[in-house]
C-alpha cells in the first residue's frame, strides 16, 4: 500500500479515524499541513524571502484554514504577507479553521484582506505578488465555481508569481481529476499523507507534487485501504 493514491472521502475517513481513535485533534493536523506549506517555501526560495510579497488566498473551509497556518510561520522569515479571504469569517465552517482565522487576525505582521467583491486593492496584491498560496477549495469543492472566486482564480493564473496549490488545485476534482468551469494552475501543489487520485496525470494544473507527511501514522488507515 506504500504508494497507493487515495480518494478525498478515504482521506476524510482516515482523518476522522486519527481524530476519533488516536486523540489526534484536527487542529494538530491542521497545524501540520500548515507548517509543511511554510517549510517547502522556505526550502524553495532558500535565503530568498526577505521582503518578497506573499498573498495567501484562502476559502472559509479546512483548506483556507491552512492557508492561514502557512501564513502565520511565513512571517518568521521577513516577507510581506497578505491573506485574502473570500467570504466573510462569520461564515468559516470548522472549528480548527476558527482557531487558525483568530490567530492571524490578532498579528500584526499578517495583512488581512476580506473578499465579498473584487477590488483595485485585490487586484494589486495580486498582480504585485512574488508568491500565490492557493488555499481556496483544496478537496472541499463540488459545484461550480462563482465570483468572486472565479474572479480571483482568473487573477491567480494571469500573475507572473510563483504558484503553490495547497492539497489540490482549486477547481480541479480530487478524485476524478476532472475541472470545475476552471482551475489554479500551479507550479507546485502539495498534497498530505498520500497522493490523491484526482492529482494524476494532471500536470498541466497541479505542477510538480509533493506528498508531505502530517503526523497521521499509517496503521490508522486499517479498514479504510485495500492491500
Amino acid at each position: 500500500m506504500k504508494n497507493i493514491a487515495i480518494t478525498s472521502d478515504q482521506m476524510y475517513r482516515i482523518e476522522e479515524h486519527g481524530h476519533d481513535i488516536l486523540g489526534m485533534h484536527r487542529a494538530y493536523m491542521m497545524e501540520n499541513t500548515g507548517h509543511g506549506i511554510s517549510d517547502f517555501i522556505v526550502q524553495k526560495f532558500k535565503g530568498r524571502l526577505k521582503d518578497r510579497n506573499v498573498v495567501v488566498v484562502c476559502g472559509t473551509g479546512n483548506n483556507g484554514g491552512d492557508g492561514f497556518v502557512a501564513a502565520r510561520h511565513l512571517t518568521n522569515y521577513h516577507c510581506k504577507v497578505t491573506c485574502i479571504v473570500l467570504g466573510s469569517p462569520e461564515v468559516i465552517k470548522t472549528e480548527e479553521a476558527n482557531i487558525m482565522w483568530g490567530i492571524i487576525n490578532r498579528m500584526k505582521t499578517v495583512e488581512t484582506i476580506l473578499c465579498v467583491k473584487v477590488d483595485k486593492k485585490i487586484k494589486d496584491k495580486i498582480s504585485r505578488a512574488n508568491i500565490i498560496i492557493d488555499a481556496i477549495f483544496g478537496t472541499g469543492i463540488r459545484n461550480g465555481i462563482r465570483k468572486p472566486h472565479s474572479s480571483v482564480i482568473e487573477m491567480i493564473n494571469k500573475s507572473s508569481a510563483y504558484i503553490l496549490a495547497v492539497d489540490i488545485p482549486s477547481g480541479l476534482d480530487p478524485t476524478n481529476g476532472e475541472i470545475h468551469d476552471m482551475c489554479v494552475e500551479a507550479d507546485t501543489t502539495v498534497t498530505f499523507h498520500r497522493m490523491k487520485t484526482g492529482l494524476l496525470k494532471k500536470n498541466k494544473f497541479t505542477g510538480k507534487v509533493r506528498i508531505e507527511n502530517i503526523g497521521i501514522p499509517f496503521e490508522i488507515e486499517a479498514g479504510i485501504l485495500t492491500k
